[in-house]
């Protein structure tokens, strides 16, 4: 036969069945194989990147420093060190629980608080790295890297916390850092700003936080299956923040605030040509390095049991009854008003007698005839009394405020407060009831609702000095950068010139030179003998007692003050002194005044410093005086001691 010859093969139902079934299982095989591979290239690609990238690049926030504190004459306040934080990188934890347990056990730190600072992490990017502690210990950090191994996610970082070079020096001013809350996070002012890190939480280190804390910077590297770093990739340099160059004289604060000794209370030092605040001190002070890392418990419940209260900013904060140094606004009232001038006297029998109401002098046996100058000399209550009753607390209140009382100074710390200037308004609005002519004598010698702060009761005596000029008090001169250039000055600002005659501070200042110079001067023990002092002394009841001379405990005794400015004839310098239950102002607050105008003067050269120890200072209470026969002995009803 020519041509091919074709055999047919006979149909097999059951072979054709099972090529039917093997290709639909292939088909399926490869359905599945595509929509797994749909699934991890489509669906899963973005996640999956992520986590290739993070096991080969690694972003490593570098944190910036915080601007240098300098005091006015260049002496660094507050610097910079480097400090070892721990964080984790959440993503490449495995086992949180384990961690926390080892990382518990390694940092000797309760994993409760481990675990909230994981937490409040949760929101933010899984590779971004969670601080869990800060400051850790050379030992510890060197423990960590022995076990770096087994702790997978583990990130050590360097960031820069605080230096306090002079330890607690000026604490209450400089404030301290806290790491930023979560409330805080929220909140547009810290925009930028992440967990774990570091803000200003008091004093100058909070208000001016955006301008010292500068802007963080970044590392990308590339790391291998271990977390060991192979190369830098990009870098983004951090931004220093600006430093501060402040009005405040640092030896000057620190002879302020050790002229406090064990004694509560507060002081500040003004120029009174600029309004520049020399020295700012609240003792007791506090330890601002303890509340950037952890606080140990038994640090914090002496803070917190300590009756001194040492956490508290006395000279931004307290108020106090003024006491006798609200003599001064109402003499200028009255001689404004032309109800007195140097001549007018008054007899003094040690009481004054309103209605049914007795209001004592503290000199019980009273003063006798007195004028202006002796009844600021020797704080005659009897005096200020009458011209408070036939001035009216309105009138009063009016010259107060004239000079900038009853209001916050805009000292430029936050929660400043203004103290408080009665009227009868205010009682009207404030107790619903109305004001009495007996609570206007209380308040004409500062007692009753009148209430100041330092800061107000040194701007008070610094406008007597400049005759009628109310600076703001500032704590700031400059802001400058990294290499010194001043980014910005801040000029001295006059707030109020009251219309108060030259002739009337003239006469308030004569009184006031008295009442440290002239024998029988309550403030005798501030006195300086190269440089003339002028000042007046306070004494503020607590609590209404009818004899506090003895026996009293700590928490109900009087609180003691003085005001003074120096020299009396080219005024410079201001201080106001309060000593918290210190009882007496002539005997406690003046000669802490005068240990303060001394160390201003000896640094300006204008006082011979002491050549040994055994030297005796200026200031009359070292310089062997005794107490004036006027500041002994007295009580007062419904009024104060003077001692």
């Amino acid at each position: 036969m020519n041509g091919k010859a074709y055999i047919r093969q006979p149909n097999d139902p059951r072979k054709q069945k099972q090529i039917i079934i093997l290709s639909c299982f292939v088909a399926a095989l490869f359905f599945l194989l595509l929509t797994r591979l749909w699934y991890l290239q489509i669906v899963k690609a973005e996640d999956f990147q992520n986590k290739s990238e993070s096991n080969r690049l690694r972003l490593v926030p570098v944190a910036a420093s915080r601007g240098t504190i300098f005091d006015r004459n260049g002496t660094v306040l507050v610097s910079n060190r480097p400090s070892f934080s721990v964080a984790v990188i959440p993503q490449e934890v495995k086992d949180r629980d384990a961690l926390l347990d080892q990382l518990s056990a390694y940092l000797d730190i309760d994993r409760a608080e481990l675990l909230e600072k994981w937490e409040k992490g949760k929101g933010r990017a899984r590779y971004h790295p969670i601080v869990l502690a800060s400051g850790i210990t050379r030992d510890q950090l060197e423990l960590l890297e022995e076990k770096r191994l087994w702790l997978p996610g583990l990130e050590i970082e360097v960031k820069p916390v605080r230096q306090y070079e002079a330890g607690v020096l000026a604490s209450h001013l400089l404030g301290y850092l806290g790491e930023v809350s979560d409330d805080e996070l929220k909140s547009d002012a810290y925009a930028g700003y992440n967990s774990g890190d570091y803000i200003g939480k008091s004093g100058i280190e909070r208000n001016w936080e955006r301008v010292l804390h500068g802007k963080d910077g970044g590392r990308q590297i590339e790391v291998d299956a271990r977390g060991r770093i192979l190369r830098t990739l990009s870098e983004t340099p951090p931004t220093v923040g600006s430093s501060l160059v402040l009005t405040i004289d640092a030896e000057l604060q620190k002879r302020t605030e050790q002229s406090f000794g064990e004694q509560a209370g507060a002081a500040v030092v003004m120029d009174v040509n600029t309004g520049d605040i020399l020295a700012f001190a609240s003792n007791p002070d506090f330890d601002p390095a303890l509340f950037t890392g952890r606080m140990p418990p038994e640090k914090w419940k002496e803070y917190l049991e300590d009756k001194r209260h040492p956490l508290e900013n006395k000279a931004l904060k307290g108020q106090y009854p003024p006491g006798s140094t609200f003599k001064i606004i109402t003499a200028l009232a009255g001689l404004e008003e032309g109800l007195i001038d140097e001549k007018t006297s008054v007899v003094c029998r040690g009481t004054y007698t309103l209605g049914a109401s007795k209001f004592g002098c503290w000199e019980r046996k009273g003063h006798g005839t007195v004028n202006l100058r002796r009844a600021l000399k020797e704080s005659c209550d009897v005096y200020f009394y009458q011209l408070g009753e036939r001035l009216g607390i309105n009138k009063i209140a009016a010259y107060a405020r004239a000079l900038g009382m009853g209001s916050p100074m805009g000292v430029g710390l936050d929660n400043e407060k203004g103290g408080l200037i009665p009227t009868s308004e205010w009682k009207e609005k404030r107790h619903k009831k109305k004001w009495l002519q007996g609570d206007t004598l209380p308040a004409a010698i500062g007692q009753g609702y009148v209430l100041m702060t330092p800061i107000q009761l040194a701007s008070m005596i610094a406008t007597v000095a400049t005759d009628g000029v109310v600076y703001r008090p500032h704590l700031v001169k400059r802001i400058i950068d990294q290499d010194g250039r001043a980014l910005q000055e801040f000029k001295p600002e006059v707030i109020a010139r009251p219309r108060i005659s030259a002739r009337s501070f003239r006469l308030v200042k004569e009184g006031l030179s008295a009442v440290v110079n002239d024998p029988g001067g309550t403030g005798a023990r501030a006195r300086l003998y190269q440089v003339q002092v002028a000042g007046k002394t306070g004494t503020s009841q607590v609590v209404k007692l009818r004899d506090n001379r003895g026996g009293i405990p700590y928490q109900y005794r009087d609180h003691a003050l003085f005001v003074a400015f120096a020299p009396y004839d080219k005024p410079e310098v201001a201080v106001a002194v309060v000593i918290e239950h210190g009882e007496h102002g002539g005997s406690a607050a003046a000669p802490i005044a005068g240990n303060i105008l001394r160390a201003y003067f000896e640094g300006k050269g204008s006082i011979r410093k002491p050549v040994r120890k055994d030297v005796p200072s200026e200031t009359g209470e070292q310089a062997g005086q005794e107490t004036p026969a006027s500041e002994q002995g007295g009580s007062a009803s419904q009024g104060q001691q003077e001692q």
